[in-house]
């Protein structure tokens, strides 16, 4: 029988504990943009020199736990899966870990992860408007009503065998895009394409071969933000991609924030059909994406209205190489990058021909819709955690 007690979370859990790194030693390093809300796991792509500098610390298994807003907000809330001891990261997160014979370290990052703990971190956010945070002490001394630990192994083990599911379904989804991007070197990079061996080459490209723009291949549009300070325009169910929704995503088939029916009546001619390609040319410039589903996006991004779908994933893969030359023509002599409509559908690619393209199209298809389908099951196994998720933590659902 499950055993629940009224405790704080510091009775269960070590806020902030410490991590000893030494200076001018280089560890795995993780930045708050890593931690996606879809994810349960976050590991670090980068490894940085330690010299003392301001930062979080922690070791593998502990959960990341994003302080500021809009991040918290977000559920920007990660386990750390790291190889190696110890890391460090952004000076935004919280570190929580499990303490020994009271905590199961999977459970900390479900409990953590659900309303019962985000919600009053949120609710106890002070500072500067649009830099607040969660207040730590409030966070340490929050009572919560806890199961025992043997409660809390179970309970991890139900929400864990769907998170298992959907990182086994980013494991395949990652070698589907790899797969992809391959064959695209492979033909459009090297010119090993079919036939290569009796093609012959002028000025370094396979004869026949052209130069075009991209807005040979489609309508560019730019996107645009319906008023804010309208509530109405918001909460339905029409996506509005922003930058943040396309990073490491092929696909995109939710977003942080929707349009209603109102939102889009701002701007209908703005709507994107599905399978657009979608480039990110403000701010962090480069990112492609294609919509799944009908879209609205904001001003940052550039969408192509392809007029043949059968360049798609060959265009995905051009635009994807683009990134350095959209910064380079986007840099206006401030930090940020910025390129107009009018020059992001200027830009110069080299066209392969339509067989050489539709070939590819034959080829990848299959793999682009797998990805797809793969996502989909993805979203499908979230919902059904974050139903179970409340329900488990609050001990309605007997385990």
């Amino acid at each position: 029988m499950s055993k629940w007690e009224e405790k704080r979370l510091e009775d269960i859990i070590d806020v902030n504990p410490p991590v000893k790194l030494k200076k001018g030693e280089s560890y795995p390093f993780i930045d708050i943009d890593k931690v996606s809300p879809t994810r349960r796991s976050v590991t670090n792509e980068e490894v940085k020199v330690y010299d003392g500098q301001s930062s979080s610390k922690f070791c593998d298994g502990d959960t990341v736990f994003s302080r500021i807003t809009p991040c918290l907000e977000n559920r920007k809330i990660a386990k750390v899966a790291i190889n190696g001891d110890a890391a460090f990261g952004s000076t935004e997160f919280y570190v929580f870990r499990a303490k020994k014979k009271k905590a199961d370290a999977r459970f900390t990052y479900y409990l953590t992860s659900s309303d019962a703990v985000v919600l009053p971190a949120i609710n106890s956010m002070t500072g500067a408007s649009g830099r607040q945070r969660a207040d730590k002490r409030f966070v340490q001394r929050l009572k919560l009503n806890l199961p025992d630990l043997p409660t809390q192994e179970r309970i991890a083990d139900i929400l864990s065998a769907y998170d298992d599911l959907i990182e086994a379904n980013n494991r395949r989804i990652k070698l589907l895009e790899q797969a992809a991007q391959e064959l695209y070197k492979e033909w459009f990079v090297r010119f090993r394409f079919p036939g290569h061996e009796n093609t012959k080459f002028e000025d370094g490209f396979p004869k026949g071969w052209t130069i075009k723009r991209l807005s040979d291949y489609g309508r560019v549009e730019t996107g645009k933000t319906p008023s804010t300070e309208i509530a109405e325009n918001y909460g339905g169910e029409i996506m509005f991609v922003k930058t943040p929704d396309m990073h490491g995503n092929m696909f995109i088939i939710q977003t942080e924030d929707k349009l209603s029916e109102r939102g889009h009546n701002t701007q209908p001619k703005k709507l994107l059909p599905t399978n657009s390609i979608m480039v990110s040319c403000i701010g962090t410039a480069g990112v492609v994406s294609i919509n799944a589903e009908p879209a609205h996006t904001n001003q940052q991004i550039n969408s192509i209205v392809l007029n043949n779908l059968n360049e798609l994933e060959w265009l995905y893969h051009t635009c994807k190489s683009l990134k350095e030359t959209i910064e380079l023509f986007g840099a206006t002599g401030a930090t940020m990058t910025n390129l107009s409509k009018g020059k992001f559908e200027k830009l110069k690619v080299v066209d392969p021909g339509e067989n050489l393209i539709l070939a590819y199209h034959d080829k990848v298809k299959p793999l682009f819709d797998e990805i797809k389908s793969f996502m989909y099951q993805n979203q499908n196994l979230e919902t059904q955690r974050d139903m179970l998720l409340p329900r488990l933590m609050s001990g309605k659902l007997e385990v």
